[in-house]
């Protein structure tokens, strides 16, 4: 069936947490920026019908997350409570187009996140792993 909920092999993301330093190098306001515009690349894409109609919203909470994951504090935790990523985006409907697409947004960012937002050069290539093993874990739909 379709819309049968589907768990992907081998559980949630192994891979290194960033380093503090990303933190340290691109605070707060450079974080919410970088995540801000995801999400413009994300209202334009063929995913776009999977967020709220207040994508500024969305981006804010995903800031949120990113921030502490970076190595900030936990603005996500203090404000909305525990992550619990995968069940909170078990309603959406995420198959492994979305996740390609999703994907393709966040690398176009990345693609210019240390010249634009400070993000250190070093720690991209370990952030991006980190992205395709976690969307990977988000997928809860086959194709």
């Amino acid at each position: 069936m379709a819309d049968e909920i589907y768990v992907p092999p081998g559980g949630p993301p192994r891979t290194r947490v960033p380093s503090a330093k990303v933190y340290e190098a691109m605070g707060q306001e450079k974080i919410r920026q970088m995540i801000h515009d995801f999400y413009l690349r994300l209202g334009e894409s063929s995913i776009r019908d999977m967020f709220s109609k207040n994508l500024e919203q969305s981006a804010e909470r995903s800031a949120l997350f990113f921030i502490g994951f970076l190595g900030g504090p936990p603005l996500y935790q203090q404000t909305i409570g525990p992550p619990m990523l995968r069940q909170r985006h078990i309603p959406f409907h995420i198959d492994e187009h979305a996740r390609e697409v999703w994907l393709s947004c966040f690398d176009a960012v990345l693609d210019e996140a240390t010249a634009k937002y400070d993000f250190p050069a070093e720690e991209v290539p370990a952030f991006r792993e980190f992205l395709h093993q976690f969307s990977g874990w988000m997928v809860n739909r086959r194709s």
